[in-house]
């Protein structure tokens, strides 16, 4: 059984049991979330589609940690104009895993 959810606006595929990272929630560590905007639940060959979310369809999550993610170097240049500029970022993420999909 998996399902399609919207967290944090964006799309994931989840299963149960499953650790996925996503953008920083403001949630504490070891907290229970519930995502209620389920969009597809896919239970044993049994589809159901939301038009745009399935009512009453909930998946549920515990927050792990908040950890960031590797280095983005951003780096610019304008050819033979001696323009460089070098920066560069790590983004923040959540770590939760999924606890269960009810219908």
């Amino acid at each position: 059984m998996y399902a399609i959810v919207e967290i944090a606006g964006q799309q994931f595929k989840v299963q149960k049991d499953q650790k996925i990272f996503v953008h920083r929630l403001a949630a504490e560590s070891g907290s229970k979330l519930e995502f209620d905007r389920v969009l597809l639940v896919d239970n044993g060959g049994k589809v159901q589609i939301g038009a745009p979310a399935i009512a009453g369809a909930k998946v549920t999550a515990e927050v792990n940690d908040h950890v960031k993610g590797d280095k983005v170097i951003v780096f610019r240049k304008k050819r033979r104009k001696g323009y460089q500029k070098k920066n560069g970022h790590r983004q923040s993420f959540t770590s939760i895993t999924i606890k269960d999909i009810k219908l």
